[in-house]
């Protein structure tokens, strides 16, 4: 029985009619360089969404005008509620604590008491409680990212992006990273976007993965994943949808090896 399914297409659907996320037919070229061409997208609040693509297919680019940041060459793009971005590198501050680094992310809580409220139990929520003082320099990569984790979700952010906020940890720590992702979601439940290239990351995280194409990038083929999260990266369905995902990629070793016979030994 299987636990994924997967479609093609030009974009995946929603019933969801107040998605948090939706672009509608949105392209993006920069000069005669087209980048993004007819992307329709729509994310329900809660859920998570994975994109995957070639190197240079456009996910950063997708991810900045799901942001505000940039603008479609065409189209339309529509947002519900407050974004906060997670970065590659993380993004604190170096002459900053641990808690002042988190506190950038309670600004807009008015009450005093209720920001150090607030910061008390994202310390105590990533296990950090004892670094609140400590700077960016003196922590791990994985607790500086558990710190960036804790400042985007502090407040009343409704909407996380993600810009391949594990690729800099090795392999180890990105495993403990995406438990502590879930564990965080789980308790802070937020609606998710997360570029990555990372394809046992997108299916171990998401609700649905797209799969984008070449540049100029559409959605090429899109994988739900019908498990709760959490899942291990060894879950059947997980196992399965990277599966998938590497046929779509055309990156499976028989392919591979096909698409590349002058890698292999000859004559000997």
């Amino acid at each position: 029985m299987t636990s994924t399914r997967t479609s093609n297409g030009t974009g995946p659907k929603t019933s969801d009619d107040n998605p948090a996320l939706r672009l509608s037919h949105v392209s993006r070229a920069f000069g005669p360089l087209a980048v993004l061409d007819d992307i329709s997208l729509s994310v329900a609040p809660g859920e998570f969404v994975a994109i995957v693509g070639p190197s240079g297919s456009g996910k950063t680019t997708l991810l900045n005008l799901l942001s505000g940041w940039d603008k479609p060459t065409s189209g339309t793009i529509t947002r519900r509620g407050r974004l906060r971005m997670v970065y590659q590198q993380d993004g604190l501050l170096p002459w900053l604590t641990v808690e002042r680094n988190i506190a950038l992310g309670l600004r807009d809580v008015p009450d005093r008491a209720a920001r150090e409220r607030e910061l008390n139990a994202m310390l105590s929520l990533i296990g950090l409680a004892e670094f609140r003082r400590a700077y960016p320099h003196q922590l791990s990569g994985g607790m500086r990212q558990r710190v960036e984790l804790a400042r985007a979700l502090a407040g009343d952010s409704d909407v996380l992006l993600m810009d391949e906020p594990f690729s800099a940890l090795d392999y180890l720590t990105r495993l403990k990273m995406r438990r502590e992702l879930a564990r965080l979601l789980h308790e802070r439940p937020r609606t998710v976007v997360l570029v990555t290239h990372d394809i046992e990351e997108a299916c171990q995280l998401a609700d649905r993965v797209l799969v984008l194409s070449s540049r100029p990038a559409r959605i090429e083929q899109e994988i739900r994943l019908d498990v709760p999260r959490p899942r291990d990266p060894t879950h059947p369905a997980v196992v399965e949808a990277v599966e998938n995902l590497l046929g779509a990629l055309g990156l499976r070793a028989s392919e591979t090896a096909e698409a590349a016979p002058s890698l292999l030994p000859s004559g000997r």
